[in-house]
């Protein structure tokens, strides 16, 4: 991961390491473990990478300062360079979406963090904040949980990239100077679950967006868990073990292709048995690393593996160059007759390094 590109602005100047438990603290943190079971580590993205997960006691999952927490309410501090409409906006582009609701500006999801399921409701009241309450009897006692919740968000909505310096380099390039004028403040929005994007990136395969919408609300109605509030379902995604135990037969009605069907099932197991995983990938250190692991995994070729890439595990030089949708967006916005060759991209995009992540969301984003 490239973390020139994170906010600096609320975080600790390193974290400890607690090797006895697998945890990352903020140095503040009450914990007072060994000093010989400490390693220190200069930050969240290199603690994660090692497998050190985050503390229940100092909440060190998410950047000191930018939530607070109200117990049934909690706000996420956003930027000065997001755009809660924009994102919206985005959101919006399907109305066959069933894993959040949108309604009245408002956006409503369940988030499963381990044994409890919040239900959400995130809205923007002020436009330094974004507000997220608890609905029904879903608020979480613990504060842990709803620290979870606002990283969550955080991730949902990439709020931890400073856009500053990929707004400047687009500000004098030709295809992106419109896109970023036109949807300024639209965020990379992300997919957190690595399951779920890998699931999406596969189902989506040489079809129609239309479709994989609807294959995809299949996919979840029949094996996703859901709560119900205000007389409205919302859906959990499918886990790894729930779809791990399943035969391509149980997947027949569905009306998925079978190489589909087997494709989820083998990258099921994957997850299941621990072979793959979030921060494997991540420890690959590089965007090419990463790419390769998972293009080695049947059913994921280089489209699947930069879109989870982008959407999930946030390489901001993943780069979908063979994307018929970015052929068709540059092809739209520089008004030629014919779509432009790979060689001709490579071209376009030679200023775009360690941003072409951003640079394709963006120009897709003209499609819609």
């Amino acid at each position: 991961m490239n973390d020139n590109v994170k906010s600096k602005e609320w975080d600790a100047p390193y974290f400890i390491g607690v090797k006895t438990m697998k945890i990352y603290c903020f140095p503040w943190c009450r914990r007072k473990p060994k000093p010989e079971n400490t390693i220190k580590l200069m930050s969240r993205a290199e603690a994660e990478k090692a497998g050190f997960c985050t503390c229940k006691n100092c909440y060190s999952g998410i950047l000191h300062g930018a939530w607070e927490d109200h117990q049934q309410k909690i706000n996420v501090i956003v930027p000065k360079e997001f755009s809660f409409v924009e994102n919206l906006k985005y959101l919006s582009r399907s109305p066959n979406e069933c894993m959040f609701e949108i309604k009245d500006n408002k956006i409503y999801r369940a988030i499963p963090i381990e044994d409890e399921i919040p239900l959400i409701e995130v809205s923007c009241e002020n436009e330094n904040v974004l507000t997220i309450r608890f609905l029904g009897n879903t608020t979480p006692s613990r504060k842990w949980v709803r620290a979870e919740v606002a990283r969550y968000v955080r991730e949902w909505f990439d709020l931890d990239t400073d856009l500053v310096p990929f707004y400047e380099l687009a500000k004098n390039d030709s295809l992106l100077k419109k896109p970023v004028s036109e949807f300024y403040g639209l965020r990379n929005v992300g997919i957190p679950d690595l399951f779920e994007a890998l699931c999406w990136g596969i189902i989506g395969q040489q079809i129609n967006l239309t479709y994989a919408y609807t294959l995809k609300r299949r996919f979840v109605e029949s094996f996703g868990r859901h709560i119900k509030w205000n007389g409205q379902t919302y859906w959990i995604f499918p886990s790894p073990n729930e779809i791990a135990a399943l035969t391509v037969n149980d997947l027949a009605d569905l009306k998925m292709t079978v190489k589909k069907s087997e494709y989820l099932i083998g990258v099921a197991k994957l997850l299941s048995e621990g072979i793959l995983s979030k921060n494997l990938l991540l420890e690959a250190g590089d965007y090419k690393t990463a790419e390769k692991r998972l293009v080695s995994i049947r059913g994921i070729g280089p489209w699947t593996a930069n879109y989870v890439l982008m959407r999930c595990l946030r390489f901001p030089s993943a780069f979908p160059i063979d994307d018929v949708g970015l052929h068709n967006s540059i092809k739209l916005v520089l008004g030629t007759e014919n779509k432009p060759t790979k060689e001709e991209i490579k071209k376009l995009s030679l200023t775009w390094t360690n941003w072409e992540s951003y640079a394709t969301f963006y120009l897709w984003r003209v499609l819609y």
